[in-house]
């Protein structure tokens, strides 16, 4: 039996499921089988793996094995360093949890991103900024906590890599399958 693996670029609005909803992976991917590793919220975008291969879904989806995954989340307001630095130190979130240090960083607005649909609401006297997060664990929404933990909402979060491999080149409701040179790296992820 062989294993498939796929990269799919989640839309706003789809759920990181194949029952249940309408609006979710079901809608976009014809394969039977596959499982998504670890999941994005319905009101989140990006890059997603599914498969088939049990052992390599573990492996990236349980946090001692600290792969990492890089965001994109639009939020309220202009960080300041101090803020940044607390991101890449760790803040604390829900139930009292610390997190892992993250690389943390204020970057241009991503001219690859198309406007959302429905689009991120917009006030007048409220400047809002881009920044890039890298994670090495993924506690359920914790992008959206860390970013309110240091005062700053997420508006609009996109998953724009695993490890090394890309969302680019898949616009969203679009699905390819691993290349076996990004098969052979995310077997040996670290």
């Amino acid at each position: 039996m062989s294993f498939r693996y796929i990269l799919f670029h989640k839309p706003y609005g789809v759920v990181s499921q194949f029952s249940g909803d309408d609006h979710c992976l079901r809608d976009f991917i014809p394969i039977k089988d596959v499982y998504p590793v670890g999941r994005l919220d319905k009101d989140s975008e990006g890059l997603m793996l599914l498969t088939s291969d049990g052992a390599l879904q573990h492996r990236l989806s349980d946090p001692k094995f600290e792969h990492p995954r890089t965001y994109w989340a639009q939020v309220d307001r202009i960080p300041s360093p101090d803020a940044l630095k607390a991101l890449q130190t760790g803040v604390i979130i829900t139930d009292g949890y610390k997190t892992r240090p993250a690389k943390a960083k204020i970057i241009d607005e991503p001219a690859s991103v198309p406007p959302r649909d429905p689009p991120v609401r917009f006030r007048l006297n409220v400047p809002t900024a881009w920044i890039e997060l890298t994670l090495t664990e993924g506690r359920n929404r914790q992008v959206r906590h860390m970013t309110a933990a240091i005062g700053h909402p997420t508006l609009r979060l996109i998953r724009v890599a695993i490890g090394k491999i890309k969302v680019d080149g898949l616009t969203a409701g679009q699905w390819r399958n691993v290349t076996p040179e990004e098969l052979r790296y995310l077997r040996n992820i670290r």
